[in-house]
């Protein structure tokens, strides 16, 4: 699991990092708002922790433009020293899964962490649906209309981002960094999944779900649009 945490106190910021690392999560930090947005747009997370006071973009706001975004669907638990009812109900109305007070103890931090990723897994976002293509992802059974598909780990990896993020472009660098984190092998090893992939979803079938947008990434999607071609020969 991979979290982004965005606080603008040092200390805080790398004690968070340090314990929650510990716990056994990847952990990407930013200490501003806008550095956190970034990161979110660019990269895959499974959950944010958001400070509401921080320089450039306040946690309010930020929460907002991530609803607003490709991220509507990554919980956020917000932590702020602000404990009045209307500061808790407005991070709740711009979108934050969960609230907690500073200060805190770190256990209960790890405990809602463990909670609300748990509640985003559960009810329906466990079966990714897009068109006729269907992804459990507790039994990791995948099919297109009434015929089984069969894909490995990494071909299954790729589906759940894209089907996730549908029917949003989702650029190289963030499918690249879903695989394979930092440390992403050549650069014609994301096509050569995406090729891959393709001969599974779109070959045998009468209309393709995976398109490309070239020179920024990729989307899956009921029909294309005026930025999307299909890589057909990808």
């Amino acid at each position: 699991m991979r979290l982004l945490v965005i606080e603008d106190n040092a200390d805080i910021l790398a004690n968070l990092a340090d314990y929650l690392e510990l716990k056994g999560y990847v952990v990407d930090c930013a200490s501003d708002g806008l550095t956190g947005l970034h990161l979110a747009a660019t990269r895959h997370f499974d959950l944010i922790v958001l400070d509401v006071m921080l320089p450039g973009i306040d946690g309010f706001s930020l929460c907002e433009r991530l609803r607003q975004g490709e991220c509507r669907d990554v919980p956020v638990i917000m932590l702020t020293a602000r404990d009045a009812l209307e500061d808790r109900l407005r991070g709740f109305r711009t979108g934050a899964d969960d609230y907690l007070t500073k200060p805190f103890a770190l256990p209960e931090l790890a405990a809602r962490i463990e909670a609300v990723l748990k509640r985003s897994q559960g009810g329906n976002k466990r079966l990714l649906q897009v068109g006729d293509l269907a992804y459990d992802l507790d039994t990791l059974a995948v099919r297109r209309g009434t015929s089984d598909v069969h894909l490995g780990p990494i071909g299954l990896k790729l589906l759940a981002v894209l089907m996730q993020k549908s029917p949003a472009v989702v650029p190289r660098e963030v499918l690249e960094e879903a695989l394979w984190g930092d440390s992403p092998p050549d650069s014609d090893s994301l096509r050569s999944h995406i090729h891959s992939l393709r001969q599974q979803i779109d070959k045998p079938f009468d209309h393709p779900l995976i398109h490309t947008v070239h020179g920024i990434g990729y989307r899956l999607a009921v029909g294309s649009s005026v930025l999307a071609s299909e890589e057909s020969k990808a």
